[in-house]
């Protein structure tokens, strides 16, 4: 298994593409540390790792909570002896209106929410990761020149994380931790089920801007980050790693 006696914690967990990474990374093998704001979805995800064998734990954590990061990673690591990868993935609270109608705190939420959680939590992973001289952060959502009118502060916010891993790289290879994006062209699996309006415009934009005959899937999205956060992965980091298909050419 690739993340065989692996220590991965993982906040947002209770959502979509948490929760399938965390499905994927126990079944590798991991013992995984769910961390969100929604205790019933994060106990759900955990059920369904359990009932196949897996290793998980739950906490509701406020990811822009300094001190809740802080002592949250340090209880992980002081029950499960290490901490090897630390995912975050949570939403940030995005209003995607165009920039001329948007406020500025709407347009800055996104933003702020972004750098602070993406920061307290690598910071709070990688304080323990140097003391074992080892360790994976991954983000998810990725930069580049692609985007769409109408989106606010949300595209602007996925670039800043860009930045931002690309510092913590740099500071933090010499120690042997990689640093990681994951970024996708859109998963139609995301999508609320309910008809609302614009769903099947979406569905067709992501399938018409892949380069092949399908597009990602949540299964995907589990698959590759375990593979980015084994061993198997090691030469890997300070880069995004793009599974969209062929949607965001790099």
């Amino acid at each position: 298994m690739l993340l065989e006696n692996k220590v991965a914690v993982i906040y947002g967990a209770g959502g979509s593409i948490g929760g399938a990474v965390a499905r994927t990374f126990a079944r590798e093998g991991a013992r995984v540390f769910l961390a969100g704001r929604t205790q019933a979805k994060l106990d759900q995800v955990a059920q369904e790792i359990r009932s196949n064998g897996g290793r998980a734990d739950t906490a509701v954590v406020d990811a822009l909570d300094e001190q809740a990061v802080d002592e949250y990673v340090a209880a992980v690591v002081e029950q499960a002896g290490s901490l090897d990868i630390s995912f975050n993935v949570i939403g940030y609270g995005d209003v995607q209106k165009p920039l001329l109608e948007i406020s500025v705190e709407d347009f800055l939420k996104p933003i702020m929410n972004a750098m602070r959680a993406q920061f307290l939590t690598t910071r709070a992973a990688a304080r323990h990761m140097v003391k074992r001289g080892s360790g994976v952060i991954l983000a998810f959502g990725g930069g580049g020149p692609q985007t769409l009118p109408g989106l606010g502060g949300f595209k602007v916010a996925l670039d800043a994380i860009e930045g931002l891993r690309r510092q913590w790289a740099c500071e933090l290879g010499r120690h042997g931790i990689r640093v990681v994006t994951l970024k996708t062209g859109g998963i139609i699996e995301t999508l609320p089920a309910d008809d609302f309006p614009g769903r099947d415009e979406i569905i067709a934009g992501i399938q018409q801007a892949a380069l092949l005959n399908w597009t990602a899937t949540l299964a995907d999205v589990g698959n590759v980050a375990a593979f980015v956060a084994s061993d198997q992965g090691r030469t890997l980091t300070a880069t995004e790693v793009n599974i969209s298909c062929g949607a965001l050419m790099d």
